[in-house]
């Protein structure tokens, strides 16, 4: 693969009264442009110390946003909605203020064509092109001893299982996998075995957030099909690692639950029982601060999953 880079270090010290905080802080990332349609960008904490642990977290992107929409900011108005969705931005200074001794790198993975599904249908190699991808990332920060940490919302999944189908076996640099209503792809067969041995090994985790999307009518037609959506594959996968790893079953009022004692594998599925559309909602209430604190010893402190906003003061202009 070739690798024409593109670095943006656009340190901005003042701006004009009409540039907002977003586009200053957005604009000042750092950017690598792939010539397979793919730009990487790195969120990184002000002060990398190499002293301190370092968990480096890939954000696959969802199906039709952008990494700006992604990151998010507080609307003016006119602006577009998405902008609104998700604030990973604002959900990652918050576990930073959580946990301020780690350094942690959020890098944002999007490709020209605003679908993983789509790109990984493009070209025949993806699998593998997705696994060189992600291991000449994370040789970048090889300084820092990383830890990895693979994340998703929606079509992003599909980016995480083609990194799951390129490894003959999940490193054991990869400590955390999170699902955010984005299990689409998963195959028993081809992806529980996997999971399973990486899960043996030390310090691993996987948590995985989603809704009853097998009850949601969108004009007039089932969201997704019986089998296709991610209740339905967040329970096979549940099940599928339900007795090797002795998870225990929860059947509470808005979800169901599976969790060993220590959260390190944890499944929550909102029930829906009003059948709405909660694919962004998931996002939105926390969930992303979820996925990576669950089973920490930051775990639901000063924040609930599914409750408000515990990072809206975060939130740039």
């Amino acid at each position: 693969m070739r690798w024409p880079l593109l670095f943006f270090f656009l340190f901005i010290v003042t701006h004009s009264n009409a540039q907002t905080k977003f586009d200053a802080y957005f604009s000042a990332l750092k950017k690598q442009t792939i010539d397979s349609g793919i730009t990487l960008t790195f969120d990184e904490p002000r002060n990398l110390d190499v002293s301190k642990p370092t968990k480096v977290i890939i954000f696959a992107l969802p199906n039709g946003n952008t990494t700006a929409q992604t990151f998010g900011k507080k609307l003016a108005e006119a602006e577009d909605w998405h902008f609104d969705i998700q604030h990973i931005g604002a959900q990652t200074a918050f576990i930073r203020n959580a946990d301020p001794k780690t350094n942690y790198i959020v890098v944002y993975f999007e490709n020209n064509l605003k679908s993983w599904p789509a790109w990984r249908r493009k070209y025949v190699t993806s699998d593998e092109q997705i696994g060189r991808l992600v291991n000449q990332m994370l040789t970048s920060y090889q300084l820092y001893r990383p830890k990895l940490i693979l994340t998703c919302h929606s079509g992003g999944g599909s980016f995480i299982f083609g990194y799951i189908n390129s490894q003959v076996q999940i490193p054991s640099t990869v400590e955390r996998i999170g699902f955010l209503d984005a299990t689409y792809g998963y195959e028993s067969e081809r992806h529980g075995g996997k999971l399973k041995t990486w899960l043996k090994l030390k310090n691993t985790s996987l948590q995985i957030i989603a809704y009853n999307d097998g009850v949601v009518l969108f004009n007039g037609k089932p969201l997704v099909s019986p089998t296709g959506g991610t209740w339905y594959r967040s329970k096979l996968m549940a099940e599928d690692l339900r007795n090797d790893f002795k998870l225990n079953a929860y059947d509470f009022l808005d979800r169901l639950a599976w969790s060993n004692k220590k959260q390190l594998i944890s499944f929550s599925l909102i029930k829906n029982t009003e059948s709405k559309i909660f694919h962004t909602v998931l996002v939105e209430k926390n969930g992303f601060i979820h996925l990576v604190l669950n089973g920490t010893p930051f775990q639901s402190k000063n924040y609930q999953f599914w409750g408000d906003r515990a990072y809206q003061s975060l939130v740039l202009n």
